[in-house]
């Protein structure tokens, strides 16, 4: 799927829906490391940003990005529209990521 056909918007300027496939999600589960959480915490102590959480965050994000393009290319999507992600600490030191959209079909206008 071309990423530029991916928006967080309603509609892509120059194309027409033609057909809505419907809801597509991806969702990645991640923990930290007893390593990693004890790096973080010695930068917490410093102040500033936490990259090792930074980081941690980005991939999980990325990830269930791709897994949403994944779930609408089996659908037949050649566009997502409306995409938000969706954060929840599930249990001590485990997050889910969930980024989610409509699956559509487009058309140059």
């Amino acid at each position: 799927m071309d990423h530029s056909l991916v928006t967080t918007g309603f509609a892509l300027e120059g194309q027409t829906v033609s057909r809505h496939l419907g809801l597509v999600r991806g969702i990645t589960v991640r923990s930290r490391s007893i390593f990693g959480s004890f790096g973080a915490m010695l930068q917490q102590m410093v102040g500033g940003n936490i990259t090792l959480y930074t980081e941690l965050c980005e991939k999980a994000r990325a990830e269930a990005y791709e897994l949403m393009i994944r779930h609408a290319e089996l659908l037949g999507a050649n566009a997502v529209i409306a995409v938000r992600y969706d954060g929840t600490d599930i249990g001590p030191g485990v997050s889910e990521v969930l980024c989610y959209g409509t699956a559509v079909v487009v058309q140059a206008a």
